[in-house]
Formats: C-alpha cells, sequence, structure tokens
C-alpha cells in the first residue's frame, strides 16, 4: 500500500545544509518526520552553480563590500526543485521580508503542501530572485550570517501545528501569541523551592478558578512586557475590568480598542422588616 504524501514538505535551498541536518533529525521534527507527517529536503545551492568550482555568487555591480547570490543560480535550483514535485510556495528569508509571527505559522500550517525556503548568505540574493518567489520573510529586526537559524524557527514554529504532530493537539492553543496574549506562568515538582511556593489556586483542582487565574496572569504580564499585543488580543469585557484593576488606564482601553468593562451593579437595598401587626 503507498503510503501518503506528508501534509508539509520543506525543502530548504542553503550553502550549509549541515548546519541543519542535525535540527531536523531531532526531537519533535525528527519524529514528525519518521511518522510520514512532515518532510524536510535539505539541498545544496552549489549543486546547481553550473560552473566546476561550484561558485554561486559574485561581485555587486556598482562596488561595494560582500558577494550577492546569483539568481541564475537560484532559477534553475527551483526548476529542478518543481521538476521533482509541485512546489506550492517559494519563501525568501530577508531582513526586508514580512516579519514571520505566530498567526502567518498557524496558515502555513493548515495550508500545508510543498514550501521551498531560500536561505542568504553574503550581501543575500541578486534583486531579480525576488520574482522568484511568492513570499519575503524576517524573523525579527536584526542581521545574521545566513538564513539557516532563521530557517530552522520557522520549520520548528509551522511543523509544530500539523495534526499529529504534538501529542495533544489542544496544547499549543494557550501558547504566547496563540491566544493574542503572552502565556501564563507553568508550576511543576518540587511545591516549595528556596522558599518560593507554587500558587495555591493550581493545587486545588478548582477549574474554573485555575482558568480565571491563568487568565489573569496572561493578562498582568502582557501588560507589563508586550503591551503592544493588546489592540489584537480580543479582549472581553471581563478582561478590560481585570486590566483596570491590574494597572491600566481607561485611556489606554481606549487606544486598545478594548470592550468597556462590565457596569456594576448597584448593592442590593435591604428590605426593611414589616411591624409586627397591632
Amino acid at each position: 500500500m503507498t503510503q501518503p504524501p506528508p501534509a508539509l514538505t520543506f525543502s530548504v535551498l542553503t550553502l550549509f545544509p549541515e548546519l541543519l541536518r542535525p535540527f531536523a533529525a531531532e526531537a519533535l521534527l525528527g519524529k514528525a518526520q519518521a511518522r510520514g507527517l512532515v518532510q524536510v529536503q535539505l539541498r545544496d545551492l552549489r549543486q546547481w552553480s553550473g560552473n566546476r568550482h561550484h561558485k554561486v555568487d559574485d561581485t555587486p555591480y556598482g562596488g561595494g563590500a560582500g558577494m550577492v547570490i546569483r539568481v541564475d543560480v537560484v532559477a534553475r535550483a527551483l526548476d529542478a526543485l518543481r521538476a521533482e514535485q509541485p512546489v506550492d510556495e517559494v519563501v525568501m528569508l530577508t531582513p526586508a521580508g514580512q516579519t514571520f509571527r505566530q498567526a502567518d505559522a498557524e496558515a502555513w500550517a493548515a495550508q500545508g503542501g510543498h514550501w521551498v525556503i531560500l536561505c542568504g548568505r553574503y550581501e543575500g540574493f541578486d534583486a531579480r530572485v525576488e520574482r522568484l518567489v511568492t513570499r519575503e520573510v524576517s524573523i525579527g529586526d536584526f542581521v545574521m550570517m545566513g538564513g539557516e537559524a532563521a530557517a530552522a524557527c520557522i520549520m520548528e514554529a509551522v511543523a509544530r501545528l500539523v495534526p499529529g504532530v504534538l501529542g495533544d493537539q489542544a496544547s499549543h492553543e494557550d501558547d504566547s501569541f496563540s491566544s493574542g496574549l503572552l502565556d501564563y506562568p507553568e508550576y511543576t515538582r518540587p511545591p516549595v523551592w528556596e522558599g518560593e511556593g507554587v500558587p495555591e489556586v493550581l493545587q486545588g483542582g478548582h477549574h474554573g478558578a485555575i482558568a480565571g487565574w491563568r487568565r489573569t496572569q496572561a493578562l498582568a504580564r502582557t501588560l507589563e512586557r508586550r503591551p503592544d499585543l493588546l489592540p489584537t488580543a480580543g479582549l472581553t469585557p471581563q478582561d478590560s475590568a481585570e486590566l483596570l484593576r491590574l494597572g491600566a488606564t481607561p485611556e489606554q482601553l481606549t487606544g486598545w480598542n478594548a470592550p468597556e468593562p462590565p457596569a456594576s451593579k448597584p448593592p442590593r437595598r435591604k428590605r426593611k422588616a414589616a411591624a409586627d401587626p397591632v
């Protein structure tokens, strides 16, 4: 019986495939490949250099420091991959690309298919490579020596969301950014370490109280560390009330487009005791 193709295939075009080989073979990514859920193909870009010295770069027109990866080399590589199997997306890793976020990881995992990732080196790719790709992606506002580490980050972020890769498919739903907030703090044994104990609410077994505590902690962490996430966090009226209690101002709530907190109920008046009949 023919085994169905994996839900997701990454073909990584790189000058240094050995940098990624151990990463792709270990932990959840390695297990996902063994189970046929994900496939990672590491391809050496020099294989399509077109010259006996396997040279893939050249000096930039107009002068300047560094070397630039040639567009014809990338084009030959992409043509060869398409001849082997259909390609759904071609991703170029570049500081000029759109910042990769959790929502992208979720969308890519849901889309599945065959994704080619171009890892640059030196001064990057010839600008004409841009017309050969479907997406330009960055993992943050910083510069590295090559795209391999960024490719590893993206592959792990996407692959873990493919159904069946994680032991508990629902385990990622409360991850930082998946809910729009930073994740709440987690604890395990020992119950007390160097005088610091696990919060009692987590040991009480009351699921409603635990859920409320976790939501409050996620709001508190996000307010303190990443308030820029709150405008898109899908806040509820109860969240707005909790944020005010945590120190946010009404002006901040307005700036985050947060809903109005629930109106406080007026205190109930006590009924006067009826007079005894005469």
